[in-house]
């Protein structure tokens, strides 16, 4: 009776770094939500790691974009922090821990819904660490650990930093985990499409940011020859701090997923729906030229 008896493929979900950009992680899967479409596994960076290792605990994306759209700048960032620096770092990350916290009391990662792996940077020999055992919460911090922003994290007698230095957008290791389709999503490759502000950048911060962008690019380009399919959703133009402005960078995430969704079925084996005649109907008034 036109049953669909294909097998579907694994999928794996890459997750790559990018501050504020991240969000858009976020409208990505809404999107293959939407579209019913599984999520085998997963493995996040930084911000990767943050908005993928909530998610493969919960599977509960609706509270995700809820929780997204309440964080201010001054959240992340607050004021106090930055007055009383500590450690040698501009911010201790308390008050994100705080906020992961109080969703992800306890949780272990090996006993995420989703399998879940997050990527940190051992800071003494620059290795990757992938962090797939023990506390949710701390792999997270680990891999969101910015040197000069965040504070290093311990975990297991070695300091972590951020993963972005050793695997920005880790493909690899969904592919590892048993993906067979690989799914990528790279918001930080914004150094390419935009060298001469790059070259006309004066003030440290802007350096700074600019400086790991190239890094990251630079090893992320030779893993994501190993990824299926890979999506870059627009959102370069948005500084990684631009957390007030979650609503639209989850949006443009969205629409990439959708942009790409053919090829992803074709790859996945996920068909469409079958459409009523009335849906096909409404299609077609609504998407005639005019």
């Amino acid at each position: 009776m036109g049953k669909h008896t294909a097998k579907h493929k694994k999928i794996g979900l890459a997750l790559g770094g990018g501050g504020a950009k991240g969000f858009a992680h976020i409208g990505v899967i809404k999107a293959l939500e939407a579209a019913g479409i599984e999520i085998d596994y997963i493995a996040g960076t930084s911000m990767g790691a943050l908005i993928g290792g909530y998610y493969a605990a919960t599977k509960d994306i609706k509270t995700l974009e809820e929780l997204s759209l309440g964080i201010k700048k001054s959240d992340i960032f607050p004021i106090s922090e930055i007055i009383h620096m500590k450690n040698g770092s501009l911010f201790q990350g308390e008050t994100i821990v705080k906020i992961l916290d109080h969703h992800l009391t306890d949780i272990k990662i090996e006993d995420c819904k989703i399998p879940f792996a997050a990527v940190a940077t051992d800071v003494k020999t620059g290795d990757e660490v992938e962090l797939k055992h023990g506390s949710l919460v701390d792999a997270i911090r680990a891999s969101v650990a910015i040197p000069m922003v965040f504070s290093p994290q311990e975990i297991g007698g070695r300091v972590l930093m951020d993963g972005g230095f050793s695997n920005p957008v880790p493909a690899d290791i969904v592919r590892e985990m048993g993906a067979d389709t690989v799914i990528a999503v790279d918001v930080s490759s914004r150094w390419i499409t935009a060298p001469d502000e790059i070259l006309n950048t004066r003030d440290m911060y802007s350096l700074f940011r600019n400086a790991l962008s190239v890094i990251e690019y630079q090893i992320a380009k030779n893993i994501l020859k190993g990824a299926d399919i890979i999506l870059r959703p627009p959102v370069l133009t948005y500084d990684w701090t631009a957390f007030d402005k979650s609503a639209e960078i989850i949006k443009i995430g969205q629409r990439e997923l959708e942009l790409n969704l053919k090829d992803i079925r074709k790859k996945t084996g996920y068909r469409a729906p079958r459409r009523t005649i009335g849906e096909k109907f409404f299609d077609f008034i609504v998407n005639k030229p005019h």
